[in-house]
């Protein structure tokens, strides 16, 4: 004997499985098209995205059909099972995180983030792996990231004395460093926010580091120049101009880019 209640609570589960498939291939899409994605996901993954919010959309589709259009009789038999949550609840947890999604939009990774994760001006030099730069470009023409490479090949201030730069980052105060020196930064990911690590050069200021609040970015022009700092021999950025610039849309550098 068919129970009328389970067959009730059945189609609702299928009602709920189908919103959740296709409510989240609709969220994945709008992180694609918005650009957001990058916030979230290193750039090579966003083909696999792609197709995912397809086959999910696909798939809420297919099953919300399959909801509207078939009558099918159930047995009591098939509507028993067990699980450790229930299908509802799973698939209401799932929509709840997807309306969340639609509502807060991603963020991008803060000074506090930074520090969380160990960011130190005496090591970040040696947080990212050596990659091929062209050591032929122009000094003023390398970004933050170039820099850093440059400095894990060859780890030598005074090799750079002088050198003009031209970088943009946000900005970092760690407790460490004096008050007249700020760390300009950038996130870099490898496959997505929860694994990115921060880099940076340190800046040495003419003035207090106070005028340049946390999370700003700046734009520095200026030279390189060795500098003994918290007891150790590295290099630091002396600027001639300082600009506020806003967050860029792209804020992140990519591993491999």
């Amino acid at each position: 004997m068919i129970n009328l209640e389970k067959l009730k609570t059945k189609g609702l589960q299928k009602g709920l499985d189908a919103l959740a498939l296709f409510s989240l291939g609709v969220l994945l899409t709008k992180y694609t098209v918005t650009g957001q994605l990058r916030l979230l996901i290193h750039p090579n993954y966003t083909g696999l995205v792609w197709a995912t919010s397809i086959i999910l959309l696909v798939l809420g589709s297919i099953k919300g059909l399959e909801l509207i259009r078939k009558k099918k009789s159930v047995s009591y038999q098939e509507l028993e099972h067990t699980t450790l949550i229930p299908p509802i609840l799973s698939s209401l947890i799932l929509i709840v995180a997807v309306v969340l999604g639609f509502l807060i939009s991603p963020q991008v990774l803060s000074s506090q983030t930074a520090l969380a994760r160990g960011v130190s001006e005496s090591s970040l030099m040696t947080r990212t792996q050596p990659e091929i730069f062209r050591t032929f470009s122009k000094p003023e023409n390398r970004s933050l990231l170039d820099w850093v490479r440059t400095l894990n090949a060859y780890p030598e201030p005074d090799a750079y004395q002088g050198q003009l730069a031209k970088i943009s980052g946000f900005v970092i105060h760690p407790p460490q460093l004096p008050t007249n020196y700020l760390l300009l930064s950038r996130f870099i990911i490898t496959c997505c926010a929860v694994d990115a690590y921060p880099v940076g050069i340190p800046v040495k200021l003419s003035n207090s580091n106070k005028a340049y609040p946390s999370d700003s970015w700046l734009e520095v022009q200026g030279e390189m120049q060795p500098d003994n700092l918290n007891n150790r021999r590295q290099l630091v950025l002396v600027p001639k101009s300082i600009k506020t610039i806003p967050t860029p849309s792209d804020p992140y550098n990519f591993s491999g880019n």
